[in-house]
């Protein structure tokens, strides 16, 4: 079975850091695409970050520069490191695991972790 567990989220204060993590079993994860995303409440589901499985990262327009994403695939872990938080990053934050190497693509999701960025 594969599991994508996130932990890390919680409440932190505007320009705090949360780092969020993700732990994958199932799926060879070194071959995976990994990425976080996030949804806002009232707001459809947006890309944060990315890292492929040669560790090449995206990061989506209004986190670049406060977020890093990197992976562990020793510990089948990737991780999102949050600084400088805002209250428009306020949102459930998803794991997600996408192989594209052969047809049809394998794509899985997490459960989801809140974070709530608030004074």
């Amino acid at each position: 079975q594969v599991q994508l567990v996130e932990s890390g989220g919680g409440l932190v204060q505007p320009g705090g850091s949360l780092r969020l993590s993700c732990a994958a079993s199932g799926i060879i994860f070194k071959i995976f695409s990994m990425g976080w995303y996030r949804q806002a409440p009232g707001k459809q589901r947006e890309l944060v970050a990315t890292i492929t499985s040669g560790g090449s990262t995206n990061y989506v327009d209004s986190v670049k520069g406060r977020v890093t994403i990197s992976r562990d695939n020793a510990k089948n872990t990737v991780y999102l490191q949050m600084n400088s938080l805002r209250p428009e990053d306020t949102a459930v934050y998803y794991c997600n695991a996408d192989y594209t190497g052969i047809f049809p693509n394998r794509v899985y999701w997490g459960q989801g972790t809140q974070v709530t960025v608030s004074s």
